[in-house]
């Protein structure tokens, strides 16, 4: 049988031996539906996984009858996406805890426990999590929960559909403008019902590469696991799984087996075939930064702290007098033009007009009359400067207003001084480009924002061949696939470390932020008008 896949021809001759070591989703097959019904008017659109978007999963309505079916058709596993939650609508008595009818289990591992086979649970109680475990041999009906995060379609197919399952979906942000390309209809914000095609990844003994095989292949096949040394293969690992092994077996010597798409370097070095030293596992910090433009689609960066260039601050905009009080500092005072009116209800509090600057002080309580009736309510005090003077007022805190930054500040700051002096979200633009990398994307920037810190996880690199310099890959963000080579690194010591500015698609920009803030409390609202 021979057939193309990826461009690639590829023969399967009567007697192959193949290894096969996973199914993957390869494109999916959308459906409108109403409510979580398929249309009858509705068509069939093929999706492919990178099809732009994010979009909230929604809750299956069948249940699980047995924690076993529930391991045998729903991905768990040890990243971010792995911990499916449920609930029962009967309680489970524990020996030590009773799990309650309609609380929420979350499923974080499956594992052996006294001999029997068990998946690892929690749920969460004031503010606590109470770990248990139950036997796959637990049955009852086990319905998902509701799920309020956001994924792409590529997350959905490779953790959120269940095997003979389809998924539905609700649409939360395009991100993209739409065109005619585009097999959805216009303005679509509706839901879509996932039908998976799977492929079927494999090895072959005298091949050094990946074999994808659709499923609808038409061949035939029998199982020789019980006959045949598999340890004759080679064993496929992608840079998670590479990432969880111990920090004792790095250095190791890998080929690439499937390699990362790209132009950037060092994406375009790491190609099918070529031999690689992984150094070592580590968390690394880098500042998320947003172009600064008032259309869309803005780009965006994961800038590594090691970055040499230099940045000139630029100023901020503040939509609410609420958003003064958060930006304001102790190492300056924020000084700040109105570029809206706004005319105050009450006569104790100041109308603002278009020009009209302040220096920030801080957040008070102060009482106003509101008809007929004395309230207290927060204010922002300011010093309003005159043409000779500066003249105290206040302004209410759920001022919806218009103010922009005027700075004084004419210093450049290196990337870790910006961190460790100011508040971020924090604007900027570089005013010296990092002289040791041959094009910085950054100094072609009108001007970029700071959002924040994140720490994520890399892996340290280099050739084999000509290990002059070394590189950071991100682990969860690129898609490659290798196999260890039973050789010694000739040396322990990586070379000179190449950190480089990352762009990150709009999809993968919402990923960062969306894992980074999972731990942060969402900050606290602005005041509303006394009622």
């Amino acid at each position: 049988s021979i057939y193309e896949m990826f461009g690639n021809e590829c023969c399967l001759s009567t007697g192959e031996v193949i290894k096969v070591i996973g199914f993957k989703i390869n494109k999916l097959i959308a459906s409108i539906c109403d409510n979580n019904e398929v249309s009858q008017f509705s068509a069939k659109v093929e999706l492919p996984l990178n099809f732009p978007g994010l979009y909230k999963v929604v809750a299956d309505k069948t249940p699980y009858v047995s924690i076993e079916e529930i391991t045998r058709k729903v991905s768990i596993g040890p990243t971010r996406f792995g911990h499916p939650c449920f609930y029962s609508p009967e309680d489970i008595k524990l020996s030590n805890l009773t799990i309650k009818h309609g609380e929420q289990i979350t499923i974080n591992s499956v594992e052996e426990v006294n001999g029997t086979m068990a998946v690892n649970c929690g749920v969460v109680r004031n503010n606590q999590s109470h770990s248990f475990t139950l036997p796959l041999s637990q049955e009852g009906k086990f319905y998902e929960c509701e799920d309020d995060q956001i994924y792409t379609l590529k997350e959905i197919a490779e953790w959120k559909i269940p095997k003979c399952r389809n998924r539905i979906v609700k649409l939360s942000n395009t991100l993209h403008t739409w065109d005619s390309s585009n097999p959805l209809p216009e303005n679509f914000d509706g839901c879509l019902i996932l039908t998976p095609v799977y492929e079927v990844q494999a090895v072959m003994k005298f091949r050094k590469d990946i074999v994808h095989i659709l499923s609808d292949l038409d061949v035939e096949v029998k199982d020789i696991t019980d006959c045949y040394d598999i340890s004759s293969f080679l064993q496929p690992l992608s840079l998670e799984d590479v990432f969880e092994r111990t920090s004792k077996e790095f250095p190791m010597i890998a080929e690439i087996m499937e390699g990362p798409s790209g132009s950037q370097k060092p994406y375009n070095l790491l190609y099918t075939g070529k031999e690689i030293v992984i150094y070592k596992k580590y968390q690394a910090t880098r500042v998320l930064a947003s172009e600064i433009r008032s259309d869309s689609p803005k780009r965006h960066f994961l800038i590594p702290m090691s970055y040499k260039g230099k940045f000139k601050r630029r100023p901020r905009e503040f939509p609410t007098a609420y958003d003064l009080e958060i930006a304001k500092s102790e190492k300056e005072q924020l000084h700040v033009v109105a570029t809206k009116a706004f005319d105050s209800p009450h006569k104790e509090l100041f109308s603002v007009s278009v020009g009209d600057q302040f220096l920030v002080q801080q957040c008070q309580t102060s009482e106003v009359l509101y008809e007929g009736r004395k309230k207290f309510i927060d204010v922002l005090a300011c010093e309003q400067i005159l043409s000779n003077t500066y003249k105290k007022v206040f302004l209410p805190m759920y001022m919806e207003g218009g103010f922009v930054e005027v700075i004084h500040d004419k210093k450049q700051y290196q990337l870790s001084e910006i961190c460790k002096e100011f508040r971020l979200p924090f604007n900027v633009k570089v005013s010296v480009r990092d002289l040791s990398v041959e094009e910085d994307v950054l100094a072609a920037m009108p001007g970029l924002q700071f959002e924040e810190e994140i720490t994520d996880s890399y892996l340290l690199i280099s050739s084999t061949s000509s290990p002059v310099e070394s590189w950071e890959i991100p682990v969860y963000r690129l898609n490659m696939s290798v196999h260890l080579l039973s050789k010694d690194a000739q040396t322990v010591v990586p070379p000179v470390t190449k950190t480089t500015v990352e762009e990150i698609s709009e999809e993968q920009y919402y990923m960062v932020r969306r894992y980074e803030n999972q731990t942060l409390h969402p900050p606290p609202r602005p005041p509303k008008k006394p009622t």
